[in-house]
C-alpha cells in the first residue's frame, strides 16, 4: 500500500485543514514522506495560521489566504527530482496548522479543599470550580514551548497544566483578599478579574492568551453547609411553638387524606387529641391568641434591708416591716441601713425610698428645759 500512497500523493496539490473535532489546537498536515509538491496550493482559512517547517526550523509563516508554494525560499520538491532518489525527496518540509479561535468552556476546579482562616467561622475548607477560555497568541512560542513535534495537539493535552496554574493563583488571591465566607458569592466577578490578571503573564509564556476566567461556585464542606442550613431554617421558622402547631396540623391533614387501616386511624386520633388540647390551651384565656401571651410575668422580688441596731446587724426586713419599725420608733433618721443597691451603710433618712416616711413624722417632743415648759 505504500507505493499507492506515494502515487496518490503525486496528484495531491492542495494543502488545507478542516477541523471537525472542535478541540484541536495544532494539526500537522500529513504527506507521504513529508514531501510537498512544487506549486502546491496552501489554503489557510480564517481563525487559522500555518507554519512551514524546513529541516527542523520554522521557514515561513502564513496568515489566512491561499498561497502557491513555488517561491525560491520554499523547498522545491518536484516529482522528477524525487524519482532518482527512489521516491525519497531530499527536500523535506512540514506544514503545521494552528487553530486561532477561542477555546471556551474549559473547566477548572480544586482537587483538594483550600484551607483558609475566616473571621466568623475560624479555619474553613473551601472548594471552588469554574470555567475559562484561551486562544493561541503566539504560534511560534506555542510550538517551541508546548507542542514540539506533536502532529495532533488538543486542549486535553494542556488543560491539566493550565488548571494547576489557575488553582495556585486562585488560592493565593483568595487567602490575601480576606473576604468573609458568607460574602464570597458577592465577589465572584472581582475574584475572576484578579485571577485573570494574575495568571495572564504566565499563559503568555506558553504562547497562549487567557480570554476569560469565571468563578462559578465556592462551597463549604457538606457538614458545614448542613449546619448553616439548620441555622437559616431556624431564622425562617421564627416562633417554634407556631411552627410545631403547623406541623401537627399538616400531619393530621395527611393522615386524613391517606388512611391506611387501624394504625393510621389511631395515629390520626392521637394527633387530633393533641391538637385539640393545644387549641384548648390557646383559647382558655379570653382575648388571647396563645398561651404564651396569656401567662403573666413573674412577680418581681421585693427589696430587703439590713439594719444596724445597738451595734449589731439585724434583718433582712422587707419594706413593710421597715415602715412599721420607723412608725414605732425602732428606726430613726440616723439609723444605718444597707441593701444591695447601696455601696455602704447609709443613714435611713438618706435612702431615697424611705425619705418620704420620715418627712411625714412629727418632730421629737421638746425637753423639760425648753422655754415653753418653764412657762
Amino acid at each position: 500500500m505504500a507505493i499507492w500512497d506515494k502515487v496518490f500523493g503525486e496528484f495531491v496539490d492542495v494543502i488545507q485543514w478542516l477541523d471537525e473535532s472542535g478541540d484541536t489546537m495544532v494539526y500537522r498536515f500529513e504527506r507521504y514522506g513529508n514531501e510537498i509538491k512544487y506549486g502546491a496550493k496552501l489554503t489557510v482559512r480564517e481563525s487559522q495560521v500555518a507554519i512551514l517547517v524546513n529541516e527542523g526550523r520554522a521557514a515561513d509563516f502564513f496568515e489566512p489566504g491561499m498561497y502557491e508554494l513555488e517561491t525560491n525560499n520554499m523547498p522545491i520538491m518536484t516529482t522528477l527530482e524525487s524519482w532518482p532518489h527512489g521516491f525519497e525527496s531530499p527536500f523535506k518540509a512540514e506544514i503545521y496548522f494552528f487553530n486561532m479561535r477561542r477555546f471556551v468552556d474549559l473547566k477548572w476546579g480544586t482537587k483538594n479543599p483550600v484551607m483558609l482562616r475566616d473571621k466568623e467561622f475560624g479555619a474553613v475548607r473551601l472548594r471552588a470550580f469554574g470555567s475559562y477560555g484561551v486562544r493561541i497568541n503566539d504560534p511560534l512560542t506555542f510550538i517551541k514551548e508546548i507542542t514540539g513535534t506533536n502532529g495532533h495537539f488538543s486542549t486535553d493535552d494542556i488543560t491539566d497544566q493550565l488548571r494547576n496554574l489557575i488553582l495556585s493563583r486562585f488560592a493565593n488571591i483568595l487567602g490575601e483578599s480576606e473576604i468573609p465566607v458568607l460574602d464570597l458569592a458577592a465577589n465572584y466577578d472581582d475574584l475572576s478579574e484578579f485571577v485573570t490578571a494574575r495568571i495572564a503573564p504566565e499563559f503568555l509564556e506558553y504562547g497562549l492568551e487567557i480570554t476569560k476566567l469565571l468563578v462559578e461556585n465556592i462551597s463549604l464542606p457538606q457538614s458545614v453547609e448542613e449546619a448553616l442550613d439548620r441555622r437559616t431554617s431556624m431564622g425562617v421558622i421564627g416562633n417554634l411553638r407556631d411552627y410545631t402547631e403547623f406541623q401537627a396540623a399538616e400531619a393530621m391533614k395527611a393522615a386524613a387524606e391517606n388512611p391506611s387501616g387501624g394504625a393510621s386511624e389511631g395515629i390520626g386520633m392521637g394527633m387530633g387529641f393533641a391538637m385539640a388540647n393545644k387549641m384548648g390551651e390557646s383559647l382558655s384565656t379570653p382575648g388571647s391568641t396563645n398561651t404564651a401571651a396569656a401567662t403573666p410575668p413573674p412577680i418581681p422580688e421585693q427589696t430587703t434591708y439590713f439594719v444596724a441596731l445597738n451595734g449589731q446587724q439585724s434583718g433582712p426586713f422587707n419594706f413593710s416591716e421597715l415602715e412599721n419599725k420607723i412608725k414605732s420608733g425602732g428606726i430613726n433618721q440616723n439609723t444605718l441601713l444597707w441593701t444591695q443597691a447601696l455601696v455602704e451603710w447609709t443613714p435611713a433618712s438618706k435612702v431615697s425610698e424611705l425619705a418620704a416616711l420620715f418627712a411625714a413624722m412629727p418632730p421629737p417632743l421638746p425637753t423639760d428645759n425648753s422655754p415653753e415648759q418653764k412657762k
